[in-house]
């Protein structure tokens, strides 16, 4: 029998281990590796996840000896015309649960089905796909702790077994498109991790041997390399989830169980953007649109001030700084300054959650989203409204030494100890060239704190009236 011809759409599976797609499409059977350079995703990217991303297709062509095809277009009309071209009768994909990504898949599954095609969605970037979590009533959960148990509950299958030479691949030089060069890694500043399955791979190993015991603990602290790093290589498939989770299978450390529960947050926030796609934007909790937050020439100010970590409040710039300089935060000073934009300045969480997913090099738009809705109150599992992260707690509790601001912010680099958190209070003020507070704690706390109060009281008269 002649061995069948199908097209692998690659998208977020930048990989060739672990792939369920080469598993649907049959193993020898002829296929066409295709990426599609999609101008409505890569358009809000920034230079950094478009320079990862970039530096991934070049690997993952490598990997499939110089025959992935990359053509530039709109989905819609890309893929059907190059399945047609080499005669596929599928075209094998993992699901995308997002937004932009269901709508785009659905275009391309009704414009394949008039060629008499089928789009066939194997697996997802997540160990466990939205929707499959379910409560006992068949109901989605809405609250994370409830989710991660029926999570584990639920289990994850193996890893594939697959390889490069999986499938017999077509040469796409024969293929009658246009196809574009990998574009040019962009110019970026930024300190970014090497792209690929393989660095995926041995960053895994290297914090499976170095990090994992002490993960519970250590990754709350940013002046310690104590978090995995993996976030970007999830983001765009170079190692999956279930991979990871396979290899923690016999552990039942802390550490490992940490890490279980951040990929079951990962999972969760996928699953609720699925539910609700209008959270990509807006508040979850629709009752906090009614919150103040505040606008015009002051508020713009504050706000470039926390772009550019010139806040006066040094555990707030260290982390702004650290994402201009690496494209990446750790995750407890993306909390602390996302609760410094949020209620200290109280300026709309989508500003700074938009010039995160610029910056990010990781930038994943379901735990992004809803991890500013987490901070800001305004989401699922919200952190309770009264929680104002004061940073200079913070800066002592998770840097008591200071090193972390030391490393960012060189204005501070010759206070000793954990003095660099109130530099204001050193003698003779802060160092030269660095700035004063721009807010008072204290105050701006009190005006948060009324502000939820406010909305809190409009909705327990409305229930009233009900």
């Amino acid at each position: 029998m002649t061995a069948p011809t199908v097209l692998v759409w690659f998208r977020r599976d930048l990989r060739v281990a672990d792939q369920p797609t080469f598993l649907a499409a049959g193993q020898g059977s002829r296929a066409l590796a295709l990426f599609v350079l999609d101008r409505r995703l890569l358009a809000p990217s920034g230079a950094a996840r478009l320079w990862f991303l970039y530096g991934c297709l070049r690997d993952l062509d490598r990997s499939l000896g110089g025959r992935l095809l990359v053509v530039e277009g709109d989905p819609t009309e890309v893929v059907p015309r190059v399945a047609e071209q080499v005669g596929a009768d599928d075209v094998h994909i993992a699901a995308d649960f997002g937004p932009y990504g269901r709508l785009r898949d659905r275009g391309v599954e009704q414009s394949l089905a008039e060629q008499g095609r089928s789009l066939v969605r194997t697996g997802s970037p997540y160990a466990v796909a939205p929707g499959r979590v379910r409560t006992a009533d068949g109901g989605r959960y809405r609250v994370f702790t409830p989710f991660r148990q029926a999570w584990a509950d639920h289990g994850w299958r193996p890893p594939a077994r697959t390889d490069a030479d999986y499938l017999d691949w077509i040469d796409p030089a024969g293929v009658e498109v246009e196809a574009a060069p990998v574009p040019a890694l962009p110019a970026v500043t930024a300190e970014l991790p090497a792209p690929g399955e393989a660095a995926g791979r041995e960053r895994w190993q290297q914090f499976l041997g170095g990090h994992l015991d002490g993960y519970a603990t250590g990754r709350d602290r940013p002046d310690q390399p104590g978090t995995s790093r993996m976030s970007v290589y999830l983001k765009y498939g170079c190692v999956h989830p279930r991979t990871l989770l396979a290899d923690l299978a016999d552990s039942t450390s802390e550490g490992a169980q940490a890490f279980r529960t951040e990929l079951a947050w990962r999972d969760f926030y996928a699953d609720v953007l699925d539910q609700r796609p209008d959270s990509a934007r807006r508040n979850y909790d629709r009752a906090y649109d009614a919150l103040a937050t505040d606008s015009g020439p002051e508020a713009d100010r504050l706000f470039e001030a926390w772009r550019e970590g010139r806040t006066g409040f040094p555990v707030v710039d260290a982390g702004m700084r650290q994402l201009r300089a690496e494209g990446w935060m750790h995750n407890r000073v993306r909390m602390i300054t996302a609760s410094f934009l949020v209620k200290d300045l109280h300026l709309p969480w989508w500003w700074g959650a938009r010039h995160f997913m610029r910056l990010l090099v990781d930038g994943d738009l379901a735990s992004n989203q809803h991890g500013w809705q987490w901070v800001a109150g305004t989401g699922t599992d919200a952190a309770p409204f009264f929680r104002v992260f004061n940073p200079v707690l913070q800066g002592e509790r998770f840097d008591p030494h200071g090193d972390y601001v030391r490393t960012y912010v060189p204005e501070l680099a010759d206070v000793a100890g954990a003095a660099v958190h109130k530099p204001w209070a050193l003698p003779g003020g802060p160092p030269a060239g660095y700035p004063a507070p721009v807010v008072d704690h204290k105050h701006e706390r009190a005006v948060a704190l009324d502000r939820y109060e406010a909305v809190r009281e409009v909705r327990r008269r409305e229930r009233d009236r009900s």
